[in-house]
């Protein structure tokens, strides 16, 4: 990963180094303290330099956002379906069946196994936002600590956002509707979610696209982020998801919850640009419609 560059404005005379990447590249206080450490990590005019230094209009300030190490994750190469990737970011299409982070079984083959074996250098995994292990579509990873964390801030910012495709069961009275209900765990759980008074506040707004003999295809838009989000608010709103055995039934149709993340729009982090990406029904989902 290149190092990041910037030249010094007139506006930004005589502040100190730290405050102008502050400013610029969003540097939190914790990676300031990783670049003190790291000889060659932070540069002015090209030679080493204390963050505290006072810097001049035109000149150069360059820092180094890759990590120092790779993550201890057990490379298994795996196929994957790349959808867009660049110095520093990479979103791929994920499989139905295949967990993103590694758990029990050192053997299973996961999304950071996968990359853990396909990046090369000082690259690490780092998951943006995790997708269930039976949900397809697109997974967006960082390359690096630092841009992960840029990336939560897009997020936070609003400047994320995520649409999927669903089947769910039955067929919604109304065309277009808002699920605005607080989710958390359920009591006795420890992994089920649930609608709670008390819960985090969560909403999700589902569009109808096309019925048949009783499943519906819905477009499906999260505005925050809670764990099961869309699957216990649409078995709230009385349609779950086909195949979704948690929160609904399982099906002879399909061997998992009927969800596909679609459609991606963010800011990248580094470039300012727009990325718009979509990914195509996955061939299970796409035989039912």
């Amino acid at each position: 990963m290149k190092m990041l560059s910037l030249t010094v404005t007139k506006e930004q005379d005589n502040l100190r180094v730290q405050d102008v990447l502050r400013d610029v590249y969003d540097v939190s206080e914790s990676y300031l303290s990783k670049l003190k450490r790291r000889p060659g990590a932070l540069l002015l005019n090209g030679e080493p330099v204390y963050t505290t230094a006072k810097v001049r209009p035109n000149d150069t300030v360059a820092f180094d956002p890759s990590d120092t190490e790779k993550l201890p994750i057990r490379p298994i190469p795996h196929s994957l379906s790349i959808a867009y990737e660049d110095e520093w970011l990479l979103v791929l299409d994920k499989p139905a069946h295949m967990s993103v982070h590694p758990a029990r079984d050192p053997d299973e083959h996961t999304v950071e196994n996968a990359l853990a074996a396909y990046f090369t250098g000082t690259d690490n995994p780092h998951p943006v936002s995790r997708l269930d292990k039976g949900t397809t579509g697109l997974l967006t990873v960082a390359k690096s600590g630092y841009i992960h964390a840029r990336m939560k801030t897009i997020q936070h910012a609003g400047r994320f956002q995520k649409t999927y495709l669903a089947l769910v069961k039955g067929v919604p009275t109304e065309a277009r509707f808002t699920i605005d209900a607080p989710i958390g765990p359920e009591t006795g759980s420890t992994y089920r979610q649930c609608v709670r008074s008390d819960g985090a506040d969560a909403k999700s707004v589902c569009e109808v696209l096309e019925t048949k003999d009783g499943i519906t295809l819905v477009r499906l838009t999260p505005y925050t982020g809670r764990m099961h989000q869309l699957r216990v608010h649409m078995a709230y709103a009385g349609y779950p998801l086909l195949g979704d055995w948690l929160y609904g039934e399982r099906s002879t149709l399909i061997d998992r919850a009927a969800l596909h993340a679609a459609a991606l729009t963010f800011t990248h982090p580094i470039t300012g640009k727009e990325i718009t990406l979509s990914a195509p029904l996955p061939p299970d989902m796409a035989r039912l419609f």
